[in-house]
């Protein structure tokens, strides 16, 4: 690939390199000194030649590489170079651009006289009195030491380069005379200058805004000083920083950005790649990629792109973050660099994308990331099949396997006329359609999408039974169709007959849903049912909300048995059934949120005492009927940190025939006593 050659000495060249580099483009940059090296920002697609070149040794340069056309940088009163380098090209098949520098000649001030040479003002300084700022660089420095009586009155700001500082003391300049800055300078700094040096007379060229002209004259204006000016305010010839840039559009057929000296730090954008084809992609997300100097993502998504510097196969917040941190600490890559991350499907739909830009988020704002955050949408892949299949999904229920444990999948169909469902691949496929199979679901008819995004795609009309053999591995997204869905029931109340059971002691009913109220469950609960028995509480609970995992701890064998006899029963895959006695058999498991006590066998306080240690701020509930039971219940606020008390005692009599009459039979009467643990912190 040719590159674009930069004969720099200006700031303009300086920021001419880093839109190059900012737009993906190639390019060598000659200057003349070390300081001119150090002043660029390192970049991969930047190489830089340092040391004065004669005509002939540009001309073999220029011969000897691959260049797309060659840009003159350098300063405007730099006129040996410039005739060098045109000597040069005189062969060269290539254009030559002469990257002007754009004057300010709007501005006036009456103390200001104008000198054709460096001659003719050092001159005029021998009139002056007091002392000299000169700011025309080191260079042309000897011009004005000819003369003792200027030479004891200057005062000269160059550039702290090794070279310059040397050229000063040549001349004899004393280093309390030597002020060695990197510009640019503010009107507020001359001034500060002006000041402390007690300067009568400041010397500068006629170097245009990038060389800070416009903030010497507004300095000598503000304190009344005469301004020396080495040529007269009139436009240099070649082409302005906007202009060159065109050209070079023209010539490496890319768009180039002209705002790269502007630091706002990295643009991070988080997008939707669709279903992973350059034919399902937003145009705004196209254009970011067209656009990215970095492109990160999953490898099969990334793989049909190719950004300015480089891409990574990276798609997590732990592997994504450490490498943009790094790209930024080495400074190697440009302002403003765009790192575009790409996500499948949409961004905002079952995606990464939310972890990851929370935590680019917290990293901005604790100041450990320059960068700005956007998210861009993407076409998913269910609104891809439904436009497909003419069937809407704002009415259906839309559940994802992907990358993702889902509970009690065939309890959500039945109650759904149309379900969309996300998969990692054939082996959830199988999982759907035994799932359906094992519900009595055989009559939902399964629309399988494969592959939506390449020329191999198929959507095929599938029973539960084919689901389950299919083989064909690949990426599905599944519609099914539920002609027999029943209406979910909103509140529990499962009767005490729809249970299977036999001598296992169980909850009964209205005790059951009293107990479940008083839990106060919410969504994503954690719930421990210790002395499970029949398993009845935990059936309850864990169909009121699939999000909701139920631990039941049982340790009679022929409870346990029941207990997963029951869960299949209602086709429950958020109850875990452990054969266990409790204190010690909840030590193993995840920290819960709620806990309900139907049976503790006389270890009631060691109980209390191990769920406080799990969790101080859990709810618990807890069912007594004998009086020894009751009694312990009474102590539990004066052993424990507990809120929120309720104590209840629940008298059941259920009717039951006897003759031609009915006669109501009292239950035992049930007291549920329920609370919150707080931590207690003193």
């Amino acid at each position: 690939m040719k590159e674009i050659l930069i004969f720099a000495g200006t700031t303009e060249g300086r920021e001419l390199s880093e839109c190059l580099a900012a737009s993906g483009i190639a390019h060598t940059v000659c200057v003349a000194t070390e300081y001119g090296e150090v002043v660029l920002k390192e970049h991969p697609l930047m190489k830089v030649h340092r040391g004065r070149m004669n005509r002939e040794e540009i001309e073999e340069f220029i011969r000897n590489g691959n260049f797309e056309a060659v840009v003159d940088a350098t300063h405007p009163y730099a006129d040996v170079v410039t005739d060098n380098i045109k000597s040069a090209m005189q062969e060269a098949d290539i254009p030559y651009l002469r990257l002007k520098r754009e004057l300010d000649v709007s501005q006036t001030y009456q103390g200001a006289v104008y000198f054709d040479t460096n001659e003719a003002c050092a001159e005029e300084l021998q009139k002056t009195n007091g002392n000299i700022l000169l700011t025309t660089g080191s260079k042309e420095l000897s011009r004005y030491c000819v003369s003792e009586e200027i030479k004891s009155r200057l005062f000269v700001r160059v550039l702290p380069g090794m070279e310059s500082l040397s050229l000063c003391m040549e001349q004899g300049i004393k280093g309390n005379r030597i002020i060695a800055m990197q510009g640019p300078f503010t009107a507020e700094m001359n001034e500060a200058l002006i000041h402390q040096y007690n300067i009568s007379c400041m010397v500068t060229k006629q170097s245009g805004k990038s060389g800070g002209y416009p903030e010497k004259l507004t300095a000598a204006k503000n304190t009344g000083i005469l301004l020396y000016v080495i040529g007269h305010p009139s436009e240099d010839e070649g082409f302005t920083f906007s202009e060159v840039c065109n050209e070079l559009e023209k010539l490496c057929e890319r768009k180039i950005r002209k705002d790269s000296q502007t630091d706002t730090g990295m643009q991070i954008v988080l997008a939707g790649a669709g279903m992973g084809s350059k034919d399902t992609l937003t145009k705004e997300v196209y254009d970011a990629i067209e656009d990215a100097d970095i492109l990160l993502g999953a490898q099969r998504i990334i793989a049909p792109y190719n950004p300015k510097i480089e891409k990574k196969p990276f798609y997590l917040a732990k592997q994504i973050i450490p490498y943009l941190k790094e790209v930024q600490e080495k400074k190697i890559l440009p302002h403003n660099l765009k790192a575009v991350v790409l996500f499948s499907g949409d961004s905002g739909f079952y995606s990464g994308c939310q972890a990851l830009y929370d935590a680019l988020l917290g990293e901005t704002e604790k100041g450990r990331l320059n960068a700005s955050v956007h998210i861009m949408p993407g076409i998913s892949s269910v609104a891809y099949l439904a436009s497909c299949i003419g069937e809407s999904y704002q009415d259906a229920a839309i559940l994802s396997m992907h990358g993702k444990e889902i509970y009690n999948l065939a309890g959500r169909i039945k109650t759904e006329p149309k379900t969309y469902l996300l998969t990692s691949g054939v082996k959830d496929v199988n999982r759907l359609g035994k799932a359906l199979a094992e519900a009595g679901l055989d009559a939902c008819e399964v629309l399988v999408g494969y592959q939506m995004s390449g020329g191999n795609k198929k959507i095929e009309k599938m029973t539960p039974q084919e689901c389950i053999n299919l083989t064909e591995e690949g990426l599905y997204t599944c519609f099914i169709k539920n002609p027999s869905a029943v209406p979910q029931k909103l509140t529990h109340g499962t009767a005490d007959s729809e249970f299977d059971r036999d001598k296992v002691p169980m909850t009964k009913e209205e005790v059951r849903e009293v107990s479940i109220c008083k839990l106060k469950l919410h969504k994503s609960a954690v719930v421990y049912d210790i002395g499970s028995g029949t398993g009845s509480i935990a059936v309850e609970v864990a169909g009121l909300s699939d999000d909701v995992m139920v631990y039941a701890v049982e340790q009679k064998k022929e409870a346990v048995a029941l207990i997963e006899q029951n869960r299949k029963k209602f086709g429950l895959d958020n109850i875990r059934v452990t054969e266990a006695k409790a204190p010690e058999g909840l030590l193993e498991l995840p920290k819960a949120t709620h806990a309900f006590i139907g049976g503790s066998k006389g270890g009631l306080k060691e109980i209390l005492q191990t769920l406080y240690n799990i969790n101080p701020a859990m709810r618990v509930v807890i069912n007594a009927v004998s009086l020894e039971t009751i009694a312990q219940i009474n102590e539990i606020p004066s052993l424990y940190p507990v809120e929120n008390e309720e104590l209840v005692c629940l008298q059941v009599s259920r009717a039951q025939k006897t003759g031609a009459y009915h006669l109501m039979h009292a239950e035992n009467p049930v007291y549920i006593f329920s609370f919150n643990f707080y931590e207690d912190k003193k």
